[in-house]
């Protein structure tokens, strides 16, 4: 009988043990989510563009391992305060957006650094081309936004690419290749 009785404490333990977190998943808000790039205009100057974002992101605060991000950038929305730079940008010697109006980054891993810093590596897909690329990433904040009253996470992230590995080499080298992105991500939980 004492044995029985012991066997009963095994399962009890169990269900009064903390569960695991789960990861959270939110989606990204493309009124506050973009990617701002910058570039050296023949030494001339370094000019600056901006494309809004959406997506997905899970966020597995207690295994940062675990979170994902899944992000559709509207190449064809393409915003400098130029029109007619927007037109030629969006043209075939750059980005071609009658064939590919949209990137995408898709990750593959994420390696916390601290509570708050991360590296996130995975695959930046720009006409067409899929090429590795590792965003260093900040958490910015995670609660409820007093505009939305909705439960929101925030992160900036920044990287640098080659717009030649991408297949855009117009004017090559004077305009550069070296192109520095700067990322904020606004996100709200799902239901």
């Amino acid at each position: 009988m004492k044995t029985l009785q012991k066997l009963w404490i095994i399962p009890a333990l169990a269900f009064a043990l903390p569960l695991s977190a789960q990861p959270v998943e939110y989606t990204i808000d493309p009124m506050h989510t973009f990617v701002l790039w910058h570039i050296n205009h023949f030494d001339f100057s370094n000019p600056s563009g901006k494309w809004y974002a959406e997506g997905t992101l899970s966020y597995d605060k207690d295994k940062i391992e675990n979170s994902k991000v899944n992000i559709k950038i509207n190449v064809a929305d393409m915003v400098t305060g130029i029109k007619k730079l927007d037109e030629h940008l969006k043209g075939k010697e750059f980005f071609d957006v009658a064939q590919f109006p949209t990137a995408t980054f898709v990750s593959d891993k994420v390696e916390a650094i601290d509570s708050k810093t991360a590296k996130v590596s995975g695959k930046l897909t720009v006409r067409g081309v899929s090429k590795p690329v590792i965003l260093d990433v900040k958490l910015n904040k995670q609660g409820m936004s007093p505009v939305s009253n909705k439960e929101t996470i925030g992160f900036s992230a920044h990287t640098e690419i080659k717009r030649s590995d991408f297949d855009m080499k117009a004017f090559l080298p004077g305009l550069g290749d070296n192109v520095k992105l700067d990322i904020e991500v606004e996100a709200t939980k799902n239901k």
